[in-house]
């Protein structure tokens, strides 16, 4: 580990979970946990725990889990040093500058003021006689001020293969780190040359303001059009969103959503400075979750053409699952949002996003434009798909409301559209609980990790594996058990519980902690999930020791189970195994 253990195990000491993570979430105590709404998922009914005892979060919705380096790495979208120093911060501690850990944050740091640097000189360049084109494009063709193009730091890369480089180069930084950056790109016949050439720069800056990658549009018919920094050390475009830094700080109450740069710069300007894009990529979950920290409401204001609409109706569901109440942006009587202002100003717009489309009024419109309801077939199509969209809302009330509505439009009664609907919600109901049944019959499944890369391959040895981790995370004293009995991480059949009790072992004999929160720097948040619902499951310590031998016992005579199959027959073998994963639900 690049930082060391005896720092981590420190920190994780000073930065009580239910400290931290009631930073984030309003949290109640029942029983011995503490409780809240999931800030990784939308959900009603609080089902996020939080355990003093064991210094572990858990969501029995979403399955997410860790300890406490884990909940900051996940709700800051940080990796792990940059989360650990986070922490230190709020505890008042300084993180340990040595080995590996200082060398990332140097590769870091030259990364981000090269960055800097590259803004600067794309920003100056704009300015200057090579710059004109830029300067037309945006001045001339998209109407910004002076205000606007400084405000977002935007620059124009001048044409030629290499000046970003020389310029570059004569401030110190070497051609590896432009690469490392994203800056430069590495030909096949070994060349290297500026990735952004002859295009308007936009500079993209993270929520505490530093450069962390570029977007650079062309100003010709040439392709592609956008190209976006590909993602590096300091930049990953699924985590961060254009003009978040500035949207986060606006008093309008919602975040506008475009399809791009410009778009959203326009929107700035005219006054809307809770405008945002994606950043070259579909809107993800993780987008989701970062504005669902910012903002309960957010309206989707996509161009209305067919990739528009597609993007919007990805985005709804991805954003309803955070909780943000979602509406769309119908734009009439202009191509897009710049040009609506351009026509007929800030004011009329500001009256067009007070009347947006909720989601529902947006995706029963986009479905009847795909029908002809002058025509009774294509009517009665119609109304199937209204029907079957109109199940999927959890709702009862929304559910009649909308029905009521598409009967009215099309002139059928509203009792025959109810029915309709409750015919749909049946069928996915009864559907989902016949799913439901499959899964009950065979429970093993359930125990089995929801990741497929961690699935196991012997069922029964993995159960016991389980428990010894168990038993050694409540009790970490029975390692010395353990190691009288010779138990050994290459008995385990599972990679990852047999890794995971290397590390705790090797911990316990240094002297270190063996609380699963300390292992954040070395699983990933699927294990580390997958590990906390391990921990959660019950285990009786009045017999711990009886406990752990019966599990170690699983565990060898499974190991020499696999040792002797191996030895064997390959058909026979194969035969046994399917054996095995029938028995087991595998």
């Amino acid at each position: 580990m690049a930082i060391p253990e005896q720092f981590i195990d420190e920190l994780v000491a000073r930065s009580e979970i239910t400290e931290v993570v009631s930073s984030y979430v309003r949290l109640t105590r029942k029983g011995n946990n503490d409780w809240g709404l999931c800030p990784f998922h939308n959900e009603k009914t609080p089902s996020f725990s939080v355990s003093r005892e064991k210094q572990i979060y858990h969501c029995f919705g979403c399955g997410k889990g860790g300890g406490v380096i884990s909940f900051i790495m996940e709700i800051e979208n940080l990796p792990f040093v940059e989360a650990v120093r986070f922490l230190a911060q709020r505890a008042g501690m300084e993180v340990p500058e040595t080995g590996e850990n200082e060398g990332y944050r140097r590769r870091r740091e030259r990364l981000l003021a090269l960055n800097k640097e590259a803004a600067r000189f794309f920003h100056e360049t704009l300015k200057s006689p090579s710059g004109g084109a830029g300067a037309e494009y945006l001045f001339g063709r998209r109407g910004l001020s002076k205000g606007t193009v400084t405000r977002f730091g935007l620059g124009m890369a001048p044409d030629g293969w290499d000046n970003l480089i020389q310029a570059m180069g004569a401030k110190g930084f070497s051609k590896r780190e432009l690469l490392d950056a994203g800056l430069a790109v590495d030909s096949k016949k070994g060349r290297i040359y500026d990735r952004f050439r002859n295009r308007v720069i936009f500079p993209i800056i993270d929520l505490r303001g530093e450069v962390i990658g570029f977007g650079g549009r062309v100003l010709d018919d040439s392709t592609p059009k956008y190209l976006n920094s590909p993602d590096t050390p300091v930049y990953n475009k699924s985590r961060n969103l254009f003009a978040l830094n500035i949207a986060r700080k606006s008093k309008q109450g919602r975040i506008i959503l475009t399809e791009g740069y410009m778009d959203t710069i326009s929107l700035h300007q005219a006054g809307f400075d809770c405008a945002v894009a994606s950043l070259g990529t579909s809107l993800t979950q993780e987008h989701a979750q970062l504005l669902s920290r910012y903002t309960k409401e957010a309206i989707i204001a996509y161009d209305g053409d067919g990739a528009g609409v597609k993007a919007a109706q990805r985005a709804i569901p991805i954003l309803e699952q955070t909780g943000i109440q979602v509406r769309v942006l119908r734009v009439t009587g202009a191509k897009d949002p710049d040009e609506f202002i351009k026509t007929y100003g800030p004011e009329a717009f500001g009256r067009l996003l007070n009347q947006s489309e909720n989601h529902i009024e947006y995706r029963l419109r986009q479905i009847a434009a795909q029908y002809d309801l002058s025509d009774d077939q294509q009517k009665v199509e119609y109304l199937r798909s209204a029907a079957e969209m109109l199940s999927t809302l959890p709702s009862p009330v929304e559910r009649e409301v909308y029905g009521v509505r598409v009967a009215q439009q099309t002139g059928l009664s509203a009792d025959t559209m109810a029915r309709e609907v409750q015919q749909a919600y049946s069928r996915r109901f009864k559907k989902a609980k016949k799913q439901q049944e499959r899964r009950d019959l065979t429970p093993t499944l359930q125990l089995q990790p929801k990741e497929r890369g961690l699935r196991y391959e012997n069922f029964r040895s993995a159960r016991a594996e389980e428990g010894v981790l168990r038993l050694m995370l409540l009790e970490p004293g029975l390692f010395r058990e353990a190691e009288r009995m010779g138990l050994t991480a290459e008995q385990f059949s599972a990679p990852l519980l047999g890794r995971v009790y290397g590390l705790l072992y090797q911990r316990f004999r240094s002297g270190g902690s063996t609380q699963l929160a300390a292992l954040a720097g070395v699983l990933t948040p699927e294990e580390m999930s997958h590990m906390v619902q391990i921990l959660e499951e019950p285990e009786d310590l009045a017999h711990s020791q009886q406990a752990l031998r019966d599990y170690i016992g699983v565990i060898e005579t499974e190991a020499v189970k696999r040792k002797a199959g191996s030895e064997q027959d390959p058909l026979l073998a194969a035969r046994e195994k399917f054996r095995e994963k029938k028995a087991y639900g595998g």
